[in-house]
C-alpha cells in the first residue's frame, strides 16, 4: 500500500524552517544516542552483544518496523510500528542505550527496504531516540534502582512504566507532527489532533504489551516471538480497514484522491479558512488532446500515461496541497492555504511546466499540455460546489482561448447571471407544468428502417425564451435540490404517453436519460417502480439510458441502483459511448443491453479513415459481448449506410426524424415507422 505520490521523501531546501527543524532533531537524537552508548561503556556493550536475547529482540524490532499499523489519513508506512512493544521492553529491561541502538538499526533497515530518503530515515532514528530518552528519564528518576541492568518492574512500579509510556507517546507525537505540519504547511493543532483518539488507542495497546514482553525475556527467550501472533492479527485487521478506507477515497488507477475525498478536504479547508481568515484555492486541470492517445494507442497506454501525469502533478504542488482525479483526463488541485491569485497562478504554471516535459512510453514520445482554471475562496465562491463550478468555467475559458491558465472572472462567465435567475424560474416551471417531452425514433439499419424504439428528450417551454434544450437547464438541475422533483416530473410525463401508445398498439420501448445525481439517489428504483404501477406500464416498455461519463466517474457508487433497476425488468443502455474514459470490459456483470456510440464518432466514419476504424472496432467489440450497437447523430444517408455496413443494429438522428412532440411522433410512427401494430420489438439474441 505504498503511495507512489507521497512527497515526504523530497528533501526540504537548506535554510527553510523544515530543514532547520529536521537537522536540529536529527543532531539532538544522534547526540543523545552517542552519549548513552558512551555511558554504557564498550565492555558492557560487547557483553550484551553476545547474548542471544538481544539478537532475538533485534529481529522482532526489525520485523515490527516493516509492519506498522496504519490509521486512516496516515501514510501506510508511517503508522504505529508493531516493533514498539519489543523496543519499549528493551528500554525497561536494559535502558536507553540498548533500546536506542536496536531501534536505530531497525529504522535504518526499514528505511532502506522502503527506499526512504536518507534525511527521512535519520529523522526517524532521532525522534525514536529522543522519545525513548524522555521515557527513560522518567523511569530512572522516579525509580532509582531501575538504573541496574537488567530491571524488571514490579507492583506499583508498573504505574511508573505507564507514565513513561505516556511521555513517550506525547514526545513522539509532537516531534513527528511538528515535521508533518511544516511539511504540509498545515496548522500544528490540526495535525496533532487528527485521528488522535485512534492513535492513542493503538499506541496504548502496543505499549501495554511491553511489560509482558519483559516478563517473557526474564523467563524464556523463545517466549518472546509468540507475541508476534496477536500483533499480526492487529496489523492485519488495521491494514484491511485502512485499505477499504483508501479504496473508497482514492482513484484506483492513479492512487490520487477521488471526488469524495476532494469534497471532504475542501470542506475542511473552507472551515479552517473561515476561522483563520485566509484564502483557499481550487484548480481544475484538463489534459489537451489526451483522447487522441487513447484512440491511437489504446487505453493501456493511456492508463500508464495518466499514472505518470499523477506522479508529476503530485510532485509539482506544495506539500499539503491535494491532487485529485475527477475522472478521465480531468484533475483537481486543492490549495488549502493560498496567499493570493498570483500564488495560485504560480502553482498552476508549475503544473503545466511539469507536464510539458516529454514523456516516453513504448518508444513513443508524448508532449502533453493542460488547461487550468482557478477559483478562490472567498473571492469567487463560498462553498465547494460553486468553487468547483467556477473553476470549471475558468478552465473552459483557458481551453477555448488557449491561454493555458485562467482565473475565474464574472465577466467571462457568460451564463452566471442568467443561470442564477434561471434557477428561480425552473422551480416555477416544475410547478406550472412548463416541461415537455419530445420523442426521437430509433430505427433499424437493415431493410426499410423500421422503428424499434424512441428516446424521450425533455424540453422547457419558457414563457419568454421559447423552447429551451436540456443542455441549458439540466446541468443547473443536477447541481440543485430540484433533482428528485425533476426526475419525478420527467417520468410522470413520459409514462402516461407510453401507456397511451401501448393502448394504441404501438409497443415500442421508450428511453429516458438518467444523470449521475439521479443514479446516486437510492430511492430511484422505488420512484420508477411506483410510476410503472401507477400508469400500468410494462417494465420492458421503459428503457433507461446511462451516460458513459457517469460510469467513468461514479461506476461503483451507481452499480447498486443499476442492478435494482434491472431487477424491475427495465432495460438499460450505455449512452454517449466514446466521450469518456470507459472500457466495455467494466460492464461485466451489469445488465446493459445496448451501447449507443456517440455522434462525434459517427460523423467521422465516412470521411475520416481513423474514425471509421475506431467505430468499426467498437461495433465488433459490442457484438462480441452480446450487446447491440446503436449509432447516434446520423445526419445523412452515407453515414447511415456506413453504420449499417459496420454492423450497427439501429440508428438515431435527423436523417430519419428529429425530436418531435408526442402527436407528431405518433403520426410519424404510423406513417414512416414501418410498424406492424401486432408485433413486438425483436428480443435480443443470445
Amino acid at each position: 500500500m505504498l503511495d507512489p505520490n507521497n512527497t515526504r521523501d523530497v528533501g526540504p531546501r537548506v535554510g527553510t524552517p523544515l530543514w532547520l527543524y529536521l537537522a536540529g532533531t536529527t543532531v539532538s537524537g544522534c547526540a543523545l544516542l552517542g552519549l548513552s552508548l558512551y555511558w554504557l561503556g564498550l565492555d558492557q556493550l560487547q557483553l550484551l552483544a553476545g547474548q542471544p536475547l538481544i539478537w532475538v529482540m533485534l529481529c522482532m524490532v526489525v520485523l515490527g518496523e516493516l509492519r506498522p499499523i496504519a490509521t486512516p489519513r496516515t501514510p501506510a508506512d508511517n503508522g504505529a510500528p508493531t516493533s514498539l512493544p519489543f523496543a519499549f521492553a528493551l528500554l525497561i529491561f536494559y535502558g536507553l542505550a540498548v533500546a536506542g541502538l536496536v531501534q536505530a538499526i531497525a529504522s535504518m533497515i526499514a528505511g532502506m527496504a522502503r527506499g526512504h530518503a536518507p534525511h527521512r530515515t535519520a529523522f526517524n532514528v532521532a525522534q525514536y531516540v529522543l522519545s525513548f530518552g524522555v521515557a527513560d528519564a522518567v523511569i530512572r528518576m522516579i525509580v532509582p534502582h531501575a538504573q541496574r541492568i537488567p530491571w524488571v518492574p514490579d507492583g506499583a512500579e508498573l504505574l511508573v512504566v505507564a507514565l513513561a509510556g505516556v511521555c513517550y507517546f506525547v514526545t513522539n507525537l509532537v516531534l513527528v507532527e511538528c515535521a508533518v505540519a511544516m511539511h504540509e504547511r498545515a496548522p500544528l493543532h490540526g495535525t496533532l489532533t487528527r485521528d488522535l483518539g485512534q492513535r492513542l488507542f493503538v499506541n496504548g495497546v502496543l505499549l501495554s504489551l511491553a511489560p509482558l514482553v519483559v516478563v517473557a525475556m526474564t523467563h524464556e527467550i523463545w517466549l518472546v516471538p509468540l507475541f508476534s501472533l496477536p500483533l499480526v492479527a492487529l496489523y492485519t485487521s488495521a491494514t484491511l480497514s485502512v485499505k477499504r478506507e483508501h479504496q473508497a477515497n482514492h482513484d484506483e488507477l492513479t492512487g490520487l484522491a477521488n471526488r469524495k475525498l476532494l469534497i471532504l478536504r475542501t470542506q475542511e479547508a473552507l472551515s479552517e479558512a473561515q476561522q483563520r481568515d485566509h484564502r483557499v484555492g481550487l484548480l481544475l486541470l484538463d489534459l489537451d488532446r489526451f483522447k487522441e492517445v487513447n484512440d491511437t494507442l489504446g487505453h493501456p497506454t493511456g492508463d500508464r500515461l495518466l499514472q505518470t501525469v499523477a506522479r508529476r502533478l503530485t510532485h509539482s504542488v506544495r506539500p499539503g496541497d491535494l491532487v485529485a482525479r475527477l475522472g478521465g483526463d480531468e484533475f483537481a488541485v486543492l490549495l488549502p492555504q493560498v496567499r493570493d491569485a498570483a500564488s495560485a497562478r504560480e502553482v498552476a504554471a508549475r503544473l503545466r511546466v511539469s507536464l510539458a516535459e516529454p514523456m516516453r512510453l513504448d518508444g513513443v514520445e508524448f508532449d502533453l499540455e493542460a488547461s487550468v482554471g482557478i477559483a478562490l475562496y472567498p473571492n469567487h465562491a463560498p462553498d465547494f460546489e460553486l468553487l468547483m463550478q467556477r473553476a470549471d468555467v475558468a478552465m473552459y475559458v483557458a481551453k477555448e482561448h488557449r491561454t493555458g491558465v485562467e482565473l475565474y472572472a464574472p465577466y467571462k462567465d457568460r451564463n452566471s447571471t442568467a443561470r442564477l435567475s434561471l434557477f428561480g424560474e425552473l422551480r416555477r416551471a416544475l410547478v406550472e407544468n412548463e416541461l415537455e417531452m419530445f420523442y426521437q425514433p430509433k430505427v433499424t439499419l437493415s431493410g426499410e428502417h423500421r422503428a424499434v424504439g424512441l428516446e424521450a428528450l425533455v424540453r422547457w417551454r419558457h414563457p419568454q425564451r421559447g423552447v429551451l434544450p436540456p443542455e441549458e437547464f439540466v446541468p443547473l438541475v443536477e447541481q440543485s435540490y430540484l433533482m428528485r422533483s425533476f426526475t419525478h416530473e420527467v417520468l410522470e410525463k413520459t409514462l402516461p404517453q407510453v401507456a397511451r401508445w401501448q393502448a394504441e398498439g404501438i409497443r415500442l420501448p421508450v428511453a429516458v436519460n438518467l444523470s449521475a445525481r439521479e443514479l446516486l439517489d437510492p430511492t430511484l428504483p422505488d420512484i420508477v417502480a411506483a410510476g410503472l404501477r401507477r400508469h400500468a406500464v410494462r417494465p420492458e416498455a421503459l428503457r433507461l439510458e446511462i451516460s458513459e461519463r457517469v460510469m467513468v466517474a461514479e461506476a461503483e457508487a451507481v452499480t447498486p441502483t443499476i442492478l435494482a433497476l434491472a431487477d424491475l425488468g427495465v432495460s438499460l443502455s450505455l449512452d454517449d459511448f466514446g466521450t469518456g474514459y470507459f472500457t466495455l470490459a467494466r460492464l461485466n456483470g451489469l445488465p446493459v443491453e445496448e451501447i449507443k456510440i456517440d455522434e462525434s464518432f459517427i460523423r467521422r466514419i465516412v470521411d475520416d479513415p481513423d474514425g471509421h476504424v475506431i467505430v468499426s472496432s467498437a461495433v465488433d467489440l459490442v457484438g462480441s459481448l452480446g450487446m447491440r450497437a446503436v449509432a447516434e447523430g446520423v445526419e445523412s444517408e452515407a453515414i447511415a449506410k456506413a453504420a449499417a455496413a459496420m454492423g450497427c443494429y439501429a440508428a438515431q438522428g435527423r436523417f430519419f426524424a428529429p425530436p418531435m412532440e408526442a402527436v407528431e411522433a405518433t403520426e410519424w410512427l404510423l406513417r414512416d415507422g414501418g410498424l406492424d401494430l401486432t408485433a413486438e420489438e425483436p428480443t435480443r439474441s443470445a
